[in-house]
């Protein structure tokens, strides 16, 4: 069976790639945002998409997150496939009424006659040296609200499979990108794929330790995971891809075979994503535990406009393997 052609794409080539595709495909699916036409987003991601769409389906909106968010679920409850385009993931708090308390909700509320197959497309992640209100991970906020689905890619093999299986899905999904990752380069199929939601993938198999990790955490865990290959660790590194829903299962396993864990978020740790998926193994998988589950997120404090110190609050590979030699000292 002959090979599916595949190119080097950027992280960003790839989402865009997604978008094209999936308007050519569904003159449903729109596109609206802030400097989403012809400026193509500030990180360019969206570059081109105007000319061949025009500005009836890429759409430059006031700057109004609440605004243009609850045009998109209006949109979406009749009939469209709008993709709202949130600048920075800090401005999420902008528009958590139009999206937990409508989008989330209405298809419960309405007894399943009303649906909002909308995506919400924002970024996350530090190290960008933009300051506290530009550099916030706060992807748990939306896992916690029932009605929501929240992605995390991790490569632009991910990113264009995944962003096609939000814009298709009849579910409010929110599609967050780290904003550090889109130069990121690696392998995409030029024919159509999609990703299923909550199946994660095993990005590296190990026998030692289990480490799960999301978003750009993702290439933190995997150069590791070499630097423990040199001490005699072979460390596991499972992406979930999305925490909502949760591939319980392909975790479990993973560390049912190891017997240990660790969990790597750019989150901030308390109340985070790590201590979900921690709980999780502990409950699940409490007596192959060789070690008590350890956590590692963002240092809980706003993000410094210092590089220095900014630096120092993300997780980073030398962390993550102390953390993970840790497990292995006898006491």
């Amino acid at each position: 069976m002959p090979e599916t052609p595949q190119r080097e794409l950027t992280f960003a080539e790839a989402v865009r790639e997604a978008l094209a595709e999936e308007m050519r495909r569904d003159p449903r699916v729109v596109i609206l945002g802030e400097d989403v036409a012809e400026a193509g987003t500030p990180f360019k991601v969206l570059s081109g998409l105007v000319e061949e769409f025009g500005r009836a389906r890429v759409i430059d909106t006031p700057i109004s997150e609440a605004g243009f968010t609850g045009v998109a679920v209006g949109a979406a409850m009749t009939g469209m496939r709008p993709v709202a385009d949130i600048m920075f993931g800090d401005f999420l708090t902008l528009t958590m009424d139009q999206i937990v308390n409508q989008a989330a909700k209405i298809h419960y509320m309405s007894g399943g006659k009303l649906k909002v197959p909308m995506v919400l497309r924002t970024t996350m992640g530090a190290a960008r040296r933009s300051a506290a209100q530009h550099s916030q991970s706060l992807h748990v906020w939306l896992s916690h609200v029932p009605g929501l689905k929240v992605v995390l890619p991790s490569t632009p093999y991910d990113a264009k499979g995944l962003l096609k299986t939000a814009i298709r899905d009849d579910n409010p999904v929110v599609f967050i990108e780290d904003k550090m990752m889109f130069r990121m380069k690696g392998p995409v199929p030029s024919d159509d794929y999609t990703i299923p939601f909550g199946v994660a993938d095993v990005k590296r198999v190990g026998t030692d330790v289990t480490i799960v990790a999301t978003s750009s955490m993702v290439q933190t865990a995997l150069g590791a995971a070499r630097m423990l290959e040199d001490a005699g660790i072979s460390a596991e590194v499972i992406d979930p891809r999305t925490i909502s829903p949760l591939d319980r299962g392909t975790i479990i396993a993973s560390v049912k075979k190891t017997s240990r864990a660790v969990v790597v978020d750019e989150g901030h740790l308390q109340y985070g994503v790590t201590a979900e998926i921690a709980s999780m193994i502990a409950d699940e998988a409490f007596y192959h535990l060789d070690a008590p589950v350890k956590r590692l997120g963002a240092m809980d404090v706003p993000v410094p406009f210092s590089p220095p110190l900014e630096d120092a609050t993300v997780p980073t590979e030398e962390a993550l393997v102390d953390v993970v030699r840790g497990l292995f000292k006898k006491t």
